[in-house]
């Protein structure tokens, strides 16, 4: 395995990693308060509006597990600064967009364009980092990428009223170059271990079933679980996982290796991240969508009060990073019953100050979730994969995303606002995801261990 050496690489992956994130953030968050400004602006209806979010989540849902991988055999550069480029690009078209069709492709082109980034980025920083820091600065990268869920709502509540919508987008292509920069300076790695060669078979039913798996997900409540086109998905995505499973065990060099689910930390931790994810989603889809609904507030002042919760769950980042790995377990079980009860106050709130302290709870016990789930995977698996690791946990969770859009979709109605009712529903299905990602943790009783193969510590990241 070839990794790069020097502090002056790790501090540029690290900072990379942090644009990155930061990046991607900012147009997700910002453009769930736009939805509203979207749909009167295109003359779109709540379900159309929809995959304005889902188109996105469908195309990283499906490419990002052979994404990774190919950061590994390739480099994670390399690939880092190639999804860079194609988010940014996707952005302009998206602030261009004259339609709604055209405004779904573009985000379906950004989603492509964070699976190929996202997992690099994160094998990447693993890779550049010692083991005796490395939790700690994928905490501080994955916080203060966060910080993007503290500005965005505020940004697209405030530019959608007082410019557009589209001025969000517009403001992705900068930070998505300064991202390209950042990443241009960081120490090349890849994976020595294994030829540079695409298992083009593994890949292309991988990302077949994945499809099938986010379509069926993200539509299925929609077309009904037991109609014509849902069996259709259903079947796609078990004939292809079927081939793709049969087709790993005789190759020589697989996309993906099977013994990767037979790692029951990295199991347990994705299964109970992808729960987590559900939850989040809901409240940045769901809240700022009640903010401007049953509270009656103006898309500028949803986007001020959604600040507190966001706050949270961006400081979250280097909290998780302290975390040993060996309490992770303990602490993710801990941070998604915590999830749980405040998303019932939640919906449950008698007034907004409430309603808002609940939420902010809510988004500080989600947000340590969701970076151990980042950070925790990484250390239980061997860092010439770390690639492979990134992209099958950021495949898992971002699927799990769209399960969280389709929960909180029906609180939007042709308008693109939010009934109190539907907004409970929606709260209350994402505190059982919470509940069921602890008893599913509880129930598997893993006992994380160190990283196999991890190096001395090294310099290379800031400590």
């Amino acid at each position: 395995m070839t990794t790069a050496s020097g502090g002056s690489a790790g501090r540029w992956a690290s900072a990379a990693v942090s644009a990155t994130v930061f990046c991607v953030q900012l147009e997700a968050f910002a453009l769930n308060l736009a939805l509203p400004g979207i749909g009167r602006d295109l003359g779109a209806a709540g379900g159309g509006l929809q995959w304005v979010v889902s188109g996105y989540l469908l195309a990283a849902g499906a490419l990002m597990a052979g994404a990774g991988r190919l950061g590994d055999l390739y480099g994670r550069r390399r690939l880092l600064m190639a999804g860079l480029a194609v988010f940014g690009g996707a952005s302009l078209v998206c602030a261009l967009a004259p339609s709604l069709p055209v405004l779904v492709g573009a985000r379906v082109a950004q989603g492509a364009g964070g699976a190929m980034a996202m997992p690099a980025g994160l094998a990447l920083l693993t890779n550049a980092c010692p083991p005796g820091s490395r939790a700690r600065v994928m905490g501080r990268a994955l916080g203060i990428g966060g910080v993007a869920t503290v500005c965005g709502p505020y940004v697209g509540g405030v530019l959608t009223e007082a410019v557009s919508w589209r001025a969000v987008c517009w403001l992705n292509v900068p930070l998505a170059l300064v991202a390209v920069v950042c990443a241009a300076r960081a120490g090349e790695s890849r994976d020595t271990t294994a030829p540079a060669s695409v298992d083009v078979a593994g890949l292309v039913t991988a990302t077949g079933a994945l499809a099938a798996v986010a379509v069926l997900v993200d539509r299925g409540p929609l077309w009904g679980w037991a109609s014509g086109p849902s069996a259709v998905a259903l079947a796609l995505a078990v004939g292809l996982g079927a081939v793709f499973v049969r087709h790993k065990r005789a190759a020589a060099h697989p996309l993906v290796d099977l013994t990767l689910f037979g790692n029951r930390p990295f199991v347990a931790l994705t299964a109970a991240g992808a729960a987590a994810n559900a939850a989040t989603v809901v409240v940045l889809f769901a809240v700022p969508l009640a903010l401007q609904g049953p509270w009656r507030l103006s898309a500028a002042g949803a986007g001020a009060a959604f600040v507190a919760p966001a706050a949270a769950m961006a400081l979250a980042g280097p909290v998780a990073g302290r975390i040993r790995t060996a309490d992770a377990v303990r602490a993710m079980a801990g941070a998604l019953v915590l999830g749980a009860a405040a998303l019932g106050a939640a919906a449950a709130a008698p007034t907004l100050p409430v309603f808002l302290v609940a939420v902010t709870g809510c988004g500080a016990a989600l947000g340590v979730a969701g970076a151990l789930t980042l950070i925790a995977t990484q250390a239980v698996v061997r860092p010439e994969r770390a690639g492979e690791a990134s992209g099958v946990t950021k495949t898992v969770i971002t699927t799990a995303a769209g399960l969280g859009v389709a929960m909180s979709g029906p609180a939007a109605d042709a308008h693109g606002t939010a009934t109190a009712a539907a907004v409970d529903t929606a709260l209350m299905a994402a505190g059982g995801c919470c509940l069921a990602g602890t008893v599913l943790l509880v129930l598997t009783a893993v006992r994380p261990g160190s990283s196999r193969g991890e190096r001395s510590a090294a310099d290379g990241c800031p400590d």
